[in-house]
């Protein structure tokens, strides 16, 4: 058994590296205990050295020059926690070359190249662990890796992006509409001055990328993830979900096809049923609802994001990895994974659609012959009149993604149609599906 401190480089100083720094730093006693060798920060990787972080370290511990601090041939472990996908690739590809195992939080980063990594790691025989990429603290990945196995994962549905969860929960709190709450978010710090890879489904889809391979051992390429965002969830679709006992949540949806091999993977703002378990993900929590064969449901539930919650689950690889080495175990197998270079279409889902009308009594028919030529079945109506134009709220029954676009463009083409067709997916709990 090897009991030699283990050497340990942190590429990246914001505020998850920050917190894994000073926990590496304070936490050295713990730590040892354990993995069972000492561990000794050897270097930390930032752009600028001169910048104040509130680090109580040796000075001669950081280093704007992250490649020279990977390859200096005594690394164990690199931590990699500088986002994006270019200079992490080559720093990580870089640091297995030297034999270190590498710990990343970087969900793009796995999304885009995650087979090369696991290959490269298989190559080096050291370890690749990410298991903060995408739910923070949430302990999901290892689940699915592990425990879950042997077992045969059918469906993955979630809350796992909680710069948008929040926003979405603020707006259901207030009645208020997107742009306030997105300042909000802003302002507590919930979300980065760009708010982009947030609230346009970026992130939401790199995680389910990197949630496909673990689970269904497929490869999906980011751009292929069916992809919404919130930017145009307006305070009225909250106050329709309201009125049909139903929450607005940023639903990430991973699910197998019926009599195909293969998997339907989308992101988007969903009218979620009360009586599901993602209806009570509150603020920026993420929480995940995975249904297995054997396993049955099973909801994983947690702080999804914050430095603290994430630098707890870098730290758990971080011991993980380290631990291997003690007891002289070396690159653990990932998986085979299938090439897959595009979804597989043919989503299908109930739906929430709000049709502007001037008159919603004579409106009612025409709108509904429209929908059902244009195969598009509906299963239950009612009329609303807001603050604003009156509208025709309407209920489909599952419906094909295609048809029910040909359909509402033969909707919107109605002269007693005063505006754009809105529609958003329903989300029901499982004893209505």
């Amino acid at each position: 058994m090897n009991t030699a401190p283990l050497k340990v480089a942190v590429l990246g100083c914001g505020v998850v590296g920050t917190e894994v720094v000073r926990r590496l730093h304070t936490s050295v006693p713990d730590l040892a205990g354990r993995i069972g060798a000492p561990v000794e920060l050897a270097g930390v990787a930032v752009r600028d050295t001169r910048r104040p972080r509130g680090l109580d370290l040796d000075p001669g511990l950081w280093t704007d020059d992250p490649l020279a601090l990977v390859k200096r041939g005594d690394i164990d472990i690199v931590v990699e926690l500088l986002g994006g996908t270019e200079p992490a690739r080559s720093l990580a590809v870089a640091a297995m070359e030297q034999g270190a195992s590498v710990v990343s939080a970087n969900k793009a980063l796995l999304a885009e190249h995650g087979p090369l990594l696991h290959e490269s790691a298989a190559r080096h025989g050291v370890d690749l662990l990410y298991e903060a990429a995408v739910a923070g603290a949430v302990p999901l990945l290892r689940a699915l890796r592990d425990s879950l196995g042997g077992d045969r994962i059918t469906r993955i549905t979630g809350v796992v992006n909680g710069t948008t969860n929040y926003i979405l929960d603020r707006m259901t709190e207030t009645g208020g509409g997107f742009a306030a709450a997105l300042r909000e978010a802003v302002d507590h710090g919930y979300a980065e001055a760009d708010p982009t890879a947030d609230v346009e489904g970026l992130d939401a889809a790199a995680k389910a990328v990197v949630l496909a391979a673990l689970a269904f051992g497929v490869r999906v390429p980011p751009a292929a993830v069916h992809r919404e965002g919130i930017t145009g969830v307006t305070a009225a679709d909250v106050a329709d979900a309201r009125a049909l006992g139903r929450v607005v949540r940023p639903v990430t949806v991973l699910e197998r096809t019926a009599g195909r091999d293969g998997v339907l993977l989308r992101v988007h703002p969903a009218m979620v049923a009360r009586a599901h378990p993602l209806a009570e993900v509150r603020g920026a929590d993420n929480a995940v609802l995975v249904e297995a064969a054997d396993a049955g449901p099973l909801l994983f539930r947690g702080a999804g994001a914050g430095g603290v919650p994430t630098a707890g689950a870098v730290l758990g690889d971080l011991v993980a990895a380290a631990r291997r080495r003690v007891l002289g175990h070396r690159g653990a197998a990932p998986g085979t994974l299938v090439e897959q270079t595009a979804a597989v279409p043919g989503a299908r889902s109930r739906h929430h659609l709000r049709v502007p009308v001037a008159d919603t009594a004579a409106a009612l028919a025409d709108v509904a012959a429209a929908l059902r030529d244009g195969g598009v079945r509906v299963g239950g109506a009612h009329r609303r009149r807001a603050a604003g134009p009156q509208a025709l709220v309407l209920l489909t029954e599952d419906t094909d993604d295609a048809a029910l676009g040909s359909a509402l463009a033969a909707v919107a083409a109605l002269p007693c149609v005063s505006g754009a067709p809105r529609a958003m997916r329903l989300l029901d709990a499982e004893e209505e599906r």
